[in-house]
């Protein structure tokens, strides 16, 4: 039906505006110029920011049902832009870290579950179409974002950028929210479909209780760990390495943007074809590919750095499609939100652990290069523990 596809169309425009944070290595070099702040600390907003919007994620999938998501969405979009706007009137990077990390982070955390709840209540039928469209917007969204925000700190500084971007936001996502809402009994009708999750419904309890549950949250953090850095590195990389300007490194962002994007349908795909266990190693084995074609990057090497960093692009947004289909084949689906939280915390954990380690190897060894070898020894520790953990689902069970 025409009607809820404005939903998904809705929810993508959001999305949009949510995920600006994965252009946040536009604004890096713009404020390590204006504090006069290393590489590690230009990156602790980012890292706060990622790290608070996982953590926060399973309060906002509790609060979904009772307000609504029409008032989730303003409420946490409006925590968002706030973030943002207080973001402008920052002294320092520890002031960043707090209006941008904590109060942006958290507002993400709430709002983000509302437009695929909506869509997936509109879509009973093909959720999992409905989903990887309505995320394609945040994927996407450094595509438009990241030239956008290149724009304005070029024209404006980077503080009032943070300002215009705030004000911006608090009005699209105040209206675009304003018509979210779940079907009605008897707007939406499909015909019943057989449960593939093979009878189990496993609690947050009884999920902490299987090693499925432990093998996915370490591959995931691997997985996000690998893509957050490089996401985190993307422009100041390419003008430091491959000697870039900074025009064409914010073009090199958007254009990433879209195996962002890609990723999620793709791997969702993957997974349901080839299981969890295999989709994993395949995402680990293009992270050791990307790190070892980057280790060979060097001034003017345009092909190579392209080809790596889209393949990272593309793995971060695999395995945000990789975890939630993983949760759902291994602890099925009557306990997915809560269950899904806490997978999604590894989220958090990747981003802490790669913006700290990436920064720290550029303060020391003066080069982003050195990070790669980390994700290598990583991608090799993802493929062992996917094999040893998540090739067979827990034995079927409905535990309270």
């Amino acid at each position: 039906m025409k009607k809820r596809g404005m939903y998904i169309v809705l929810g993508m425009i959001i999305f949009m505006c949510l995920g600006t944070i994965y252009s946040w290595s536009v604004f890096r070099k713009p404020l390590e110029g204006l504090f006069d702040i290393t590489s590690t600390q230009s990156g602790l907003p980012y890292m706060i920011f990622l790290a608070v919007y996982a953590l926060s994620m399973p309060i906002g999938g509790m609060i979904i049902e009772k307000l609504g998501p029409k008032l989730t969405v303003i409420i946490g979009g409006g925590a968002v832009s706030l973030g943002w706007i207080l973001s402008s009137f920052a002294s320092g990077i520890t002031a960043i870290a707090i209006t941008y990390g904590v109060v942006g982070g958290f507002g993400i955390g709430l709002a983000y579950g509302a437009p695929l709840s909506v869509a997936a209540k509109w879509f009973p039928e093909k959720k999992g179409f409905a989903l990887g469209l309505t995320l394609l917007g945040f994927g996407f969204s450094p595509f438009v974002t990241a030239p956008f925000s290149r724009y304005l700190i070029a024209n404006y500084g980077p503080l009032s950028s943070f300002k215009i971007l705030g004000f911006l936001f608090l009005a699209v996502i105040t209206i675009l929210a304003l018509p979210l809402r779940f079907p009605r009994t008897g707007e939406v009708t499909t015909e019943t479909t057989q449960n593939q999750n093979n009878g189990q419904d496993i609690s947050v309890k009884g999920m902490f209780k299987t090693k499925q549950f432990y093998g996915l949250w370490l591959c995931m953090t691997i997985g996000t760990f690998a893509g957050l850095t490089a996401i985190a590195i993307t422009s100041p990389l390419a003008q430091e390495v491959i000697k870039l300007n900074a025009k064409t490194a914010a073009f090199m962002v958007s254009l990433f943007a879209i195996f962002n994007g890609v990723g999620r349908p793709i791997f969702g795909v993957l997974t349901d074809k080839i299981g969890v266990a295999a989709s994993a190693v395949v995402s680990y084995l293009l992270i050791i590919c990307a790190s070892i074609i980057i280790l060979f990057t060097g001034e003017g090497t345009v092909v190579r750095y392209v080809i790596a960093f889209a393949m990272f692009w593309m793995i971060l947004g695999g395995w945000l499609a990789i975890a939630p289909t993983a949760t759902t084949n291994l602890f099925g689906a009557k306990h997915y939100s809560r269950n899904y939280g806490f997978v999604f915390t590894a989220y958090g954990c990747g981003a802490i652990l790669g913006v700290l380690l990436s920064g720290s190897i550029k303060d020391a060894f003066g080069s982003y290069l050195n990070t790669f070898y980390a994700t290598i020894a990583l991608g090799i520790l993802g493929i062992v523990i996917a094999l040893l953990t998540l090739k067979r689902t827990p034995a079927a069970n409905n535990q309270p």
